[in-house]
């Protein structure tokens, strides 16, 4: 039977969370709103609606939401042709891609963000699929994101891990039934993922990589 290895992107294999962080802060500023920088970072993995409302709350000018996703859009896209993959992301993605798991990126980013981040991880050959913000209604903690992956990949919950670096990401792979993995090198405590249902936490891929054997990956 099929494995699906689900991967979040941004954070987890991309090193681009501080630069969300810094792109959505100049955004809000440019908009008058002075948002700290930890709120921001905390919110990161979020689509940028429930970014932005969690951020200024139910009761902002919802007519300013599109002008602040485009703002943070064209200011993070000044990083498109030199976002740096974190260490061993493609050799993970490859090695799994080997061992006959299908690989499958689940994430909020598309188009040419999508575009940017596969070229940064240049393992194209090894992912199978790719469940992007436009596939799906509701993005993380939903389940959707995750459930989406597994039905591209063709296999069911039990038959899956998931790999995130958010409390975002782990509250919608429990939620969509699967075994979730946390990896520090997002920024997030390992404390917090845990809480948020990591089985376990590595520091980051190149960490997963040479601990493949022994983690839940080892247990399908």
């Amino acid at each position: 039977m099929e494995r699906a290895a689900v991967f979040d992107v941004d954070g987890t294999l991309v090193d681009t969370n501080h630069l969300h962080v810094a792109t959505w802060w100049e955004a809000f500023r440019q908009a008058g709103h002075q948002v700290p920088m930890h709120a921001i970072h905390r919110s990161v993995g979020l689509g940028s609606e429930d970014l932005i409302a969690r951020l200024l709350g139910e009761d902002r000018d919802k007519d300013e939401d599109s002008g602040l996703s485009a703002a943070h859009t064209a200011l993070y896209g000044q990083y498109f042709d030199r976002l740096p993959a974190l260490r061993d992301a493609g050799r993970l993605l490859k090695r799994l891609d080997q061992d006959g798991w299908r690989v499958v990126l689940a994430t909020s980013a598309s188009g040419p963000e999508l575009s940017a981040l596969r070229r940064a991880i240049s393992a194209d050959h090894a992912i199978a699929a790719t469940a992007s913000a436009d596939d799906v209604e509701q993005g993380k903690p939903a389940p959707e994101p995750v459930e989406h992956a597994l039905e591209l990949a063709g296999v069911p919950a039990e038959r899956a891990v998931f790999v995130g670096d958010t409390v975002w990401d782990m509250r919608a792979g429990t939620r969509a039934g699967v075994r979730c993995l946390g990896v520090l090198c997002g920024g997030i405590p390992r404390a917090d993922l845990e809480e948020a249902g990591a089985e376990a936490v590595y520091d980051d891929p190149a960490h997963l990589l040479a601990s493949l054997a022994d983690s839940p990956f080892g247990a399908i």
